[in-house]
């Protein structure tokens, strides 16, 4: 039945008042519904996220306002420039806490102390969730590679190898299996996963729109088999099946100018590989 919280701080004067709520604004603030009679005057301030901390025994050294942000050094210079406009206020340096955080205060004439904080744990306000490991070691992955148009294809496979061994497969337990084109992606896809000794499958290969008149009809059915694959073994395949209009986008997908799509391929691979094992242990 709880509907939400609301903090009431007194600002010094009208002057100060306004300041503020330029500032507030600046930092992306949604503005609530404020008020206004012979007695004064109120603005509304509304955050995503609301808390009410008890404490007991000695209260921390912090205001008793605090503010959670995101990227909190763009928040201080954010906040510097308001400052330097209006000097009156006192901006103190980002410093570290023993909460595992970082911090920094506004001091605002009149009295009234501002707290802007950020966590220093990546998983901190993230729902729990089961999220894959980008870890290699011990697993065996297999790789199927077109021959057609290597000049892309072998970009993509040196991409896919780079990231397993930067994430700690051993070299012994990747296998290389080569093929005639995309069109026979699919098969050799099907072989390796239904014999169970790999945690995943990264088929690479390209299809060029201007090199093949039927190239959707391929592409259709390329897609439809690696995918029907990963779906009946319960085996994950990463796709790293380019399809480029030129030669030119193609190599600049294959590490060129846009990335390497078979080093994103693998990690996603590693990444899954990781979550099929995680599910498995929750069952």
């Amino acid at each position: 039945m709880i509907k939400g919280l609301t903090t009431v701080a007194r600002v010094a004067s009208d002057e100060a008042w306004g300041q503020l709520g330029e500032l507030f604004s600046a930092l992306g603030f949604e503005n609530g519904k404020g008020w206004s009679d012979d007695k004064g005057k109120g603005a509304a301030y509304l955050a995503p996220l609301g808390n009410l901390e008890l404490v007991t025994g000695q209260m921390p050294s912090v205001p008793e306002l605090l503010v959670e942000v995101t990227q909190l050094d763009t928040v201080h210079d954010a906040v510097a420039a308001w400052v330097r406009k209006y000097p009156a206020n006192n901006l103190g340096d980002v410093v570290a806490t023993h909460w595992n955080s970082r911090l920094f205060t506004l001091s605002i004439e009149g009295g009234l102390v501002l707290g802007f904080w950020e966590s220093e744990n990546p998983l901190h306000g993230k729902p729990v969730a089961i999220e894959g490991d980008l870890s290699a070691k011990g697993k065996k992955f297999a790789i199927v590679v077109a021959r057609w148009n290597a000049v892309i294809t072998d970009r993509l496979l040196q991409g896919s190898l780079d990231a397993l061994y930067r994430s700690g497969c051993a070299k012994d337990d990747v296998a290389i299996v080569r093929v005639p084109g995309a069109w026979e992606i699919p098969s050799a896809a099907r072989t390796l996963a239904e014999s169970k000794k790999y945690a995943g499958i990264i088929t690479l290969g390209v299809l060029l729109r201007g090199e093949t008149a039927h190239y959707e009809a391929i592409y259709n059915e390329v897609s439809r088999g690696i995918g029907q694959s990963q779906q009946e073994t319960g085996v994950p395949h990463a796709f790293g099946v380019l399809t480029c209009e030129t030669l030119e986008q193609a190599l600049d997908r294959a590490g060129l100018k846009a990335g390497n799509k078979g080093f994103e391929a693998a990690i996603a691979a590693i990444e899954m590989a990781s979550i099929q094992e995680k599910l498995a242990g929750t069952e």
